[in-house]
């Protein structure tokens, strides 16, 4: 039977460890569901695994985009059933991980047929969100699309922002295409749903070492050549988490201390809606607490054994 493992959990929870440990103990590949692991700019900022950690373990869809792209959900999810299926035909297992949670949930579940939105759309909600505030873009979603701003919250700017492209590009509102859906490549009880909920007060402390541990390795040196290209800011890599503020510091904006408080600060709130998107989205996913290696493994590979058919 062809299975799969997914693997979703917030930043710094343990995911590549956890993945390539499996990969070598089930005859797996490692598929990227982290929606900025896939820009090759990023490598420390995204804590993308390197050479030296992944080993013989073949990897798909990390590092092999520049920063300059903007990678969709649609996209994502063409790029990676292809690869799944390969996997497949070579009789190995896919290991899906990463902590962009529409990811996991277009796979599973399918994905709406919204047509793509052009760039010069997500420009003009880009520039209305920066001069009006999230405040000033959803009053404008409630006089073009009432049905979506009525079953969003206020304050999500990157739904309000995305329902406001969507009007915008196709004249239809984003709750039109939700009876839309192309079928998921993977059916109920094919595959597997992981979902780390370690500790919170150890993992931020986690998130804050790391960081200071990014600065050590480049993550610095990764902000520079960004700011070297000469990106649009509303680009996906140019709001990695930290980004933003290593780009103020070499601005001269902001100091570093204040940089690097502020980019802890960001992780910690993003592993926190990470946390909330399980709660919300992955409710039957079966949630592992700790945070030891051993104990991960143990409980998946029964729980992917009983999958497998015994």
């Amino acid at each position: 039977m062809q299975t799969a493992i997914l693997i979703y959990g917030p930043t710094a929870s343990g995911k590549t460890e956890l993945s390539l440990d499996l990969a070598e103990r089930l005859n797996g590949e490692v598929v990227n569901a982290d929606s900025m692991q896939v820009y090759r700019d990023l490598k420390v900022v995204s804590a993308r695994p390197g050479q030296d950690e992944t080993g013989d373990i073949p990897h798909h869809l990390f590092g092999h985009l520049p920063a300059s792209e903007r990678y969709s959900t649609g996209r994502w999810l063409r790029d990676a059933s292809q690869i799944i299926e390969d996997i497949w035909k070579r009789g190995k297992l896919p290991i899906v991980t990463g902590g962009t949670g529409l990811y996991h949930l277009a796979l599973v579940e399918g994905l709406s047929e919204i047509p793509p939105i052009p760039d010069e759309v997500r420009h003009d909600v880009a520039s209305w969100l920066r001069d009006r505030g999230v405040e000033g873009l959803y009053a404008q979603l409630k006089q073009r699309d009432a049905d979506a701003a009525a079953i969003l919250n206020p304050s999500d700017r990157q739904r309000i922002a995305r329902a406001l492209e969507v009007f915008t590009a196709t004249g239809q509102s984003i709750t039109s295409f939700r009876g839309k859906r192309k079928p998921p490549i993977m059916t109920s009880g094919q595959w597997l749903g992981i979902a780390l909920t370690p500790p919170r007060a150890r993992l931020y402390a986690r998130i804050d070492k790391r960081f200071e541990g990014m600065l050590m390795e480049g993550a610095m040196e990764e902000a520079r050549g960004l700011l070297a290209q000469d990106l649009a800011e509303d680009l996906p890599a140019m709001k990695a988490a930290g980004i933003p503020w290593l780009l103020a510091y070499l601005r001269k904006e902001i100091s570093a201390e204040l940089a690097a408080q502020n980019a802890k600060r960001d992780t910690r709130r993003y592993a926190k809606r990470q946390f909330t998107w399980i709660g919300r989205q992955f409710p039957f996913w079966v949630r592992l607490p700790g945070l030891q290696l051993e104990a991960r493994r143990r409980v998946i590979l029964a729980l992917h054994k009983e999958l497998d058919g015994g």
